[in-house]
């Protein structure tokens, strides 16, 4: 399957800090990536140079065959979904409303800017993938956590991206809230089988089913990478976060616990 994303050897020093090191990654079409690791691990400034938003300080990154450093970082980040949980909407739009901003990448809806009935019908799928067709007239103040968040994704997809990209979306959510939401991303993968994602965060319950891959970082250096089934073991789980674990799988989902002495 086609590359989405490389990095190559990547170096982020920020104030003579070393936030990531030698970290490499390929994501081809299709597959779904969780980025693991503890806080400070160098999850979302990893998240931001697939995104488009940042620079390597050493190392290359190609995002949709593009190579940042030789491309128009704005232009870049218009095919890549980046859905960002601090979206800075404070208007009372609709539901619908938010949906298609995702095709003019504004915050509100553009002046004399009329969505086709194509865009519209695009935007009325999404919002039923997300599970989200019962308050598609809603206003964005009135919306739970939740329903901002699986908002904030079919807005995402309405370029229509080969890669969306995912910082803990499931933070602050309660336990509907967050099994809506992987219910959701499931649905989508379903859907949109080209679909390439790559979630970030560090509880292992909110991964999706359909997780293939999976990133450890353990202070800015890649501890493993690959499949689940050879990544998200307790061991390595474990070594990650400084912790003696033990993870079990049902019907796809993981869940985590200490190992306590025999």
């Amino acid at each position: 399957m086609r590359e989405v994303l490389r990095a190559e050897d990547v170096r982020v020093v920020r104030d003579g800090r070393a936030i990531l090191q030698e970290v490499s990654l390929t994501v081809r079409a299709g597959e779904h990536w969780a980025l693991l690791g503890a806080n400070g691990a160098g999850k979302s400034t990893l998240l931001g140079l697939l995104g488009a938003l940042t620079h390597p300080t050493a190392g290359t990154v190609e995002v949709l065959g593009r190579r940042l450093g030789r491309v128009d970082l704005r232009e870049l980040r218009a095919h890549v979904g980046h859905v960002d949980p601090r979206h800075p909407l404070t208007a009372p739009l609709r539901v619908r409303d938010v949906v298609l901003t995702g095709l003019t990448n504004s915050v509100a809806l553009l002046p004399r800017w009329r969505p086709t009935p194509g865009q519209r019908e695009r935007a009325h799928r999404l919002i039923g993938t997300l599970g989200l067709a019962g308050v598609a007239d809603a206003r964005w103040p009135t919306l739970s956590h939740g329903q901002r968040g699986r908002t904030l994704i079919a807005r995402a997809l309405m370029p229509e991206p080969r890669l969306l990209l995912l910082d803990e979306p499931a933070t602050g959510l309660d336990l509907p809230g967050r099994e809506r939401l992987i219910d959701a991303l499931d649905s989508l993968r379903r859907e949109h089988p080209e679909l390439a994602t790559v979630l970030v965060t560090h509880h292992l319950e909110e991964l999706p089913p359909g997780t293939t891959h999976a990133m450890l970082l353990r202070e800015g250096r890649v501890l493993a990478r690959g499949p689940v089934s050879h990544v998200l073991t307790g061991d390595q789980v474990g070594t990650c976060f400084d912790l003696p674990l033990v993870l079990e799988r049902h019907d796809g989902r993981w869940t985590v616990r200490i190992r306590r002495p025999a």
